[in-house]
């Protein structure tokens, strides 16, 4: 379970769900590809490169990206999980495949990005930048300053490459696994057993009652930052109970009137975040221990510190906020 949850058990209690006619209104003018970590539009995802050359080159150590960096940037940075920018940063462009040598634990195609190839390969967690001018930064310290393409496909490398890395033996039986040629899976040679990229969906509420949002903070949050609730969805459940299981597990209320905002990739390391809109119905806030440090309704008007723009919680925040300003504005 995790800040920043989702849903309605009224709803789904009566079999009603959510269509595609109560899509809410707050994302008439954002557009799906603006969320960071989106599958950029010119992107070929591929398996097998036919012929290796030259290409764009993801390189991870653990977490981190290796990037030709520029100064720090003197500006403040507006994620408080980051202390400081670089002004700007570019990824390796090699035209020698076999640039990394003997360095690279593992190497997978991704495809090709505007016709030029896109590689992934993952290096020793204690290993050195492997080429001069290069360095190691981590994604969130990225964002805005790579290139937007790029900073989206880091997050589909590093991914797949925790997942290539943690599926190398069958969870069956034990036996090494063995690559696919022409499908992103992994398979068991003696029992079968395919395993796939692992993506794991998690629903995001905002509960809104008039001019008010209900926002939490987890223990493991920088100091005064809020955000919606969010929690992984179980076996068994629709999205539509699992938001509100989590909501009423979390901070105690029941919520009503849910509608869907957005989705976003988020490669923390392998969720979908499902991000939901909903109505306070009933309850007093009572934040769950161990998991919500504290929770509380907050005017639109005086928001406390927040998510960055890198995360969906922070667009949804901002969208609905707006939302409810201009409704109030016109007397609604």
């Amino acid at each position: 379970m995790q800040l920043a949850s989702s849903a309605s058990e009224t709803r789904a209690a009566a079999g009603e769900s959510i269509g595609a006619s109560e899509l809410y209104s707050a994302r008439i003018d954002q557009k799906m590809s603006d969320l960071p970590f989106g599958r950029p539009a010119e992107f070929e995802q591929r398996v097998n490169c036919a012929a290796p050359g030259a290409g764009i080159w993801f390189v991870v150590r653990g977490a981190e990206l290796l990037v030709e960096m520029g100064p720090p940037d003197p500006r403040p940075s507006d994620d408080p999980r980051v202390r400081q920018r670089p002004s700007w940063a570019r990824l390796p462009l090699q035209k020698n495949h076999n640039w990394l040598g003997e360095g690279a634990l593992r190497t997978l195609y991704l495809g090709r990005l505007g016709g030029t190839d896109c590689w992934a390969a993952e290096l020793a967690a204690d290993a050195a930048a492997p080429a001069a001018g290069l360095s190691w930064e981590g994604l969130r310290a990225l964002f805005s300053v790579l290139d937007d393409r790029h900073f989206a496909l880091a997050g589909r490398a590093l991914q797949l490459l925790e997942w290539d890395r943690t599926h190398q033996f069958c969870g069956r039986c034990g036996t090494r696994t063995e690559a696919h040629a022409s499908e992103r899976v992994r398979t068991c040679p003696a029992c079968k057993l395919p395993a796939y990229p692992r993506v794991a969906p998690a629903v995001m509420a905002l509960v809104k009652r008039e001019r008010q949002l209900l926002l939490a903070r987890s223990p493991h949050f920088p100091p005064g930052m809020y955000s919606a609730l969010a929690g992984f969805a179980e076996p068994g459940e629709s999205l539509e109970q699992c938001l509100a299981r989590e909501v009423e597990e979390e901070v105690g209320v029941r919520i009503s009137n849910t509608r869907y905002f957005d989705s976003q990739s988020w490669p923390f390391p392998h969720s979908l975040m499902i991000a939901f809109v909903c109505d306070w119905e009933s309850g007093e806030i009572r934040p769950q221990a161990e998991e919500i440090e504290a929770a509380n309704w907050f005017d639109v008007l005086q928001l406390p510190k927040l998510p960055s723009r890198i995360s969906i919680a922070r667009r949804l925040i901002d969208a609905i906020s707006a939302q409810i300003r201009g409704e109030f504005a016109n007397g609604r």
